[in-house]
């Protein structure tokens, strides 16, 4: 790279009234936000500091038992000091024109050092190495502590990971090569859209902070994101059933019906036609139909558990009964709506209720033993403080989850929007699937209080008669019908060996695969892409280790979306002629996607 030289310094200069301009009403904004935030906080009065995650308790018992051990603690000081040594060694010998194996470098799946400049530049290449050397001691350091309960190991381990990576090199001005050449070439202009950015999304959190994912004024629900045609044909309070318009000749007799969770909105399912699982389905010949959740309020903060199941998934059933003249159903649910799914398949067993064929779920727990690093938010003391929060005001504001999510994907998923939106002054760019996840819902109070408690804490749902519905012990083991299980290699927060050991709690035939990728680039993979691929074990039984089934399993190109389609067709290949949403016995409500899903209630409009 060339250097600057004062000629085109100058010529690019920019002009001064601009510049004084834009810090006038920098200036302006800073003070007004200040001035409301010292408003609300005198307001609230002063509060004395809490420690509602227990991370100050798990690092004190951390450090008590690591200085147990000086020697131990020594040791791994000595070694810092010995890669400090190798690195300057290293450092030395490329400032004299020799190069050699860096002493520590970057994984490949790793984007903050992805810049040529990292490595180039001598500089920014010692900074590098320095911060990943510092970053793997501290790490080795507490993860393994002896005598440290395994709770509080893993609430040290995950936190003493935010920490590393919020003070990485990538995510400051000065260390970052690729900020600081944007600074150089703009003179600045750079950081001072990044303030506007960042006071932007303060107000627009209320005086939170609020990283902005990506551009959401670029997509309009039903324009160009969830654009299947389709009816809502029924409704209660708690969901919109969408039925969708047929594509084919002919239709699978047996309707299909989806259930997401009700964390976020339905139509990750129906992003864009060419990556939309409702639209595929509809091409391939099933009626489909999907529960829309309500983003609920504070008059929903009685609904329970039970509420989903009887006015979501059962109700449901009874309309498409009504609007089909069908008795049998397949039905998929979705990461907390295939937990409901499971729940509700037990129910209708011990009612000898058989509307449901067959069941399908997407990256679903059940067996809560092993809920992955989601398990260091879940505790008494956590929960307790939760509830507070939750029966004061109804419900769980949906973007304090969507933050816990975020987290266990920092660097991804905030420090990439943090060094694009306020240290190179871009705006976010516009994704669907971000702006999906930028589209959070609330949960009911008493419901998410029952499912934190009963599901993960106590982990009764695996337990033949540990939850009672309605005077109906849920035993998942009546549950004889045939099953298919997706579960993903990397998905954080349903991990898949956690899933399937909730699949061999089911009584009846499961077929469990194995999908690439994540939560939910592993679920929204469509054929068309030709990516990630699917592992399948051929045995007829489910092997009891996780880890023996793997062993077992040969990886398929392509998506499991056809796998899928197979084995449901095998279920039940017979056709029948086309359904109409707006000829049904039901009377069509609106247009889909429907009014439920536009609903937003978050902190902003609550403020």
């Amino acid at each position: 790279m060339a250097a600057p030289t004062p000629e085109n310094v100058f010529a690019e200069l920019p002009d001064p009234k601009e510049v004084a301009k834009t810090y006038a009403e920098v200036a302006q904004r800073a003070s007004h936000l200040i001035s409301e935030h010292v408003q609300r906080q005198l307001k609230k009065g002063v509060s004395t500091p809490s420690d509602e995650l227990g991370i100050a308790q798990a690092f004190m018992d951390m450090m008590a038992k690591l200085l147990a051990n000086p020697y131990k603690l020594a040791q791994s000081q000595m070694n810092l000091v010995w890669d400090y040594f190798s690195l300057w060694q290293h450092s030395m010998l490329r400032v004299m024109g020799m190069h050699g194996a860096p002493i520590a470098q970057p994984e490949k799946a790793d984007k903050r050092f992805k810049d040529e400049q990292w490595e180039e530049y001598f500089l920014f290449d010692f900074i590098k190495q320095s911060y990943l050397i510092t970053a793997r001691h501290v790490h080795d350091t507490v993860c393994c502590v002896e005598g440290l309960d395994e709770h509080s190991q893993k609430k040290v381990n995950f936190f003493t990971r935010q920490y590393i990576d919020a003070l990485s090199p990538s995510n400051f001005a000065l260390t970052n090569p690729e900020v600081f050449r944007e600074t150089v070439k703009n003179n600045g202009q750079n950081l001072i859209k990044g303030l506007n950015n960042l006071l932007r999304d303060m107000e627009d959190g209320g005086g939170q902070l609020r990283v902005k994912m990506t551009d959401t004024t670029a997509f309009e629900l039903g324009r160009n994101v969830a654009t299947t045609p389709g009816k809502v044909v029924f409704q209660t309070d708690m969901m919109q059933l969408i039925q969708y318009t047929p594509r084919t000749d002919k239709v699978l007799k047996r309707p299909l019906l989806i259930v997401p969770p009700w964390i976020n909105k339905f139509y990750i399912l129906d992003l864009r036609e060419k990556n939309s699982y409702i639209k595929w389905c509809v091409d391939q010949g099933h009626t489909v139909f999907v529960v829309s959740w309500v983003n609920p309020d504070e008059r929903l903060a009685e609904k329970t558990f039970e509420s989903y199941m009887h006015e979501g998934i059962i109700a449901a059933l009874d309309a498409i009964e009504k609007q089909t003249g069908e008795k049998e159903v397949n039905v998929c649910g979705y990461c907390l709506g295939g937990t409901l799914l499971a729940t509700t398949l037990a129910y209708l067993a011990a009612k000898k209720d058989k509307r449901i064929a067959t069941a399908t779920f997407f990256t679903t727990m059940i067996d809560f033993a092993e809920p992955g690093e989601l398990g260091v938010f879940i505790d008494e003391g956590q929960v307790s403080s939760l509830e507070k929060k939750m029966f004061e005001r109804g419900y769980l504001e949906g973007s304090e989850m969507a933050g816990t999510f975020n987290m266990m994907r920092a660097n991804d998923l905030i420090w990439s929007f943090v060094v694009n939106n306020y240290l190179m002054g871009k705006d976010p760019f516009p994704f669907d699937l971000l702006y999906w996840n930028s589209d959070s819902t609330r949960m009911p109070a008493k419901m998410h209080s029952y499912y934190l408690r009963t599901m993960y804490m106590e982990n009764r749902l695996v337990e033949p008669g540990g939850i009672v519905i309605d005077g109906v012990p849920i035993d998942l083991s009546k549950i004889k019908i045939p099953c298919y299980f997706i579960s993903t290699l990397e998905d954080h927060i349903a991990p898949w060996k956690s899933t399937y050991t909730g699949a061999q709690a089911l009584g009846g035939p499961v077929r469990f695969v194995l999908g690439g990728s994540g939560h939910i680039a592993g679920i929204v993979n469509p054929p068309a892409s030709n990516k990630y691929g699917y592992w399948l074990n051929p045995s007829a039984k489910l092997p009891k280790d996780a880890d023996a089934w793997f062993e077992g399993a040969q990886h398929q190109e392509g998506s499991w979306w056809t796998d899928w389609q197979g084995w449901v067709v095998l279920q039940d290949p017979e056709q029948v002629d086309v359904r109409d949403p707006a000829k049904g016995k039901l009377k069509p409500i609106e247009d889909a996607p429907g009014s439920f899903v536009k609903i937003r209630l978050d902190a902003t409009q609550a403020a």
